[in-house]
């Protein structure tokens, strides 16, 4: 596979004392320095998104708004969200990139990518910033695989919050799926229960809003029961994960109980799904994960699966036993509702649903 990673992902800062820091990066680079499959990965050339690749999903005008910050120590978007000198490069670069992995695994041998940069990108709306994020790399890279030819691209997102940017640019159309399980009501308020798009993008927006509190058992039923089904059915060209790590027991920015292992059994999914569906083509770009031990041990607990350390549908080691479970037993009944609830919903759309219900 392909991992892309860039010097310039770190001198983007925010606020002093900011949760989405360059530390996030730094203890992923410790952790690959000691990765048993160091040798399994290729680098990828990381580059820089041109305008009208960010104009897919954004207007010229805000991206002229962003590229305005540039040598400019301290710019201010929102309460959450701010830019110093180096941001517009770093998250133009992360645009590029996310290109770039969608360009190698279309062209070339490896079928699977990771762009481990920041700032992240899904709640990036078309025309301003929001939740650390200027530009949508999900939806740029989306939009540059559509343009490349490909028909139909689904977006998984786990991240604890939920991708407003994401859904908003995908709400009316039925060439791209987007699904997110995540935990609501929280920033940014948006995934609610009955948010399925609009026009002809109804029923393409697969939105899962889980009480906090959340743990592995609770999130794998969501996913086996409604999100990876449906997604099968839609049957992608490309599988693009929107890699949140912040859905982790230990993280400071939300209440859900994951552990590492979950992250693994996220992987043996994703895998699937592109193997069965994408013939193999699938893209992770990473979004939040503010905990940065919980971070770095997520990222590898992906990246044992998609480097293919830990066979796919392989439980090897007790963790991730622990995680991948389908004992109803052990899933909140709040979540079971919640899923009765999600696939009775969603049924009319996605038919396969049935033996679901």
């Amino acid at each position: 596979m392909l991992l892309y990673r860039d010097s310039l992902f770190r001198l983007h800062h925010q606020t002093h004392g900011h949760p989405e820091r360059p530390e996030r990066l730094e203890a992923i680079d410790r952790m690959l320095q000691q990765a048993p499959y160091a040798d399994r990965f290729h680098v990828g050339e990381c580059r820089d998104a041109t305008g009208d690749e960010l104009a897919r999903a954004h207007s010229r005008s805000y991206i002229h708004r962003v590229a305005a910050t540039h040598g400019v120590p301290h710019t201010r978007f929102d309460s959450d969200t701010t830019a110093n000198e180096h941001s517009y490069a770093a998250a133009r670069r992360a645009a590029g990139s996310a290109i770039a992995a969608v360009d190698a695994i279309l062209d070339g041998p490896d079928r699977r990518a990771f762009v481990l940069s920041r700032p992240p990108g899904h709640h990036a709306e078309a025309a301003h910033a929001a939740g650390f994020c200027f530009f949508n790399n999900a939806a740029i890279a989306a939009e540059h695989a559509l343009a490349r030819g490909l028909r139909r691209v689904c977006i998984l997102d786990w991240d604890v919050h939920h991708g407003n940017g994401s859904m908003h640019s995908f709400y009316d159309r039925p060439d791209v799926l987007y699904a997110s399980v995540h935990e609501y009501p929280h920033f940014p308020g948006t995934g609610r229960f009955g948010d399925i798009g609009h026009g002809a993008g109804e029923g393409y927006t697969i939105s899962c809003p889980l009480p906090a509190g959340c743990a592995d058992a609770d999130y794998l039923h969501v996913l086996r029961n409604l999100v990876y089904p449906v997604a099968h059915e839609f049957n992608p060209d490309l599988v693009i994960v929107s890699a949140g790590y912040d859905a982790h027991r230990r993280d400071p920015l939300a209440s859900m109980k994951l552990s590492t292992a979950a992250y693994e059994v996220f992987a043996v999914l994703d895998c699937e799904l592109a193997d069965s569906r994408a013939g193999g083509r699938l893209l992770y770009l990473l979004e939040g994960g503010y905990d940065t031990s919980a971070l770095a041990e997520g990222v590898d607990a992906s990246l044992r699966v998609l480097t293919g350390s830990t066979a796919a549908g392989t439980p090897g080691r007790d963790t991730v036993a622990e995680a991948d479970t389908d004992d109803t037993a052990k899933v909140d009944t709040s979540v079971q509702d919640v899923a009765r609830r999600l696939i009775e919903l969603y049924k009319p759309y996605w038919p396969g649903l049935e033996a679901f219900s």
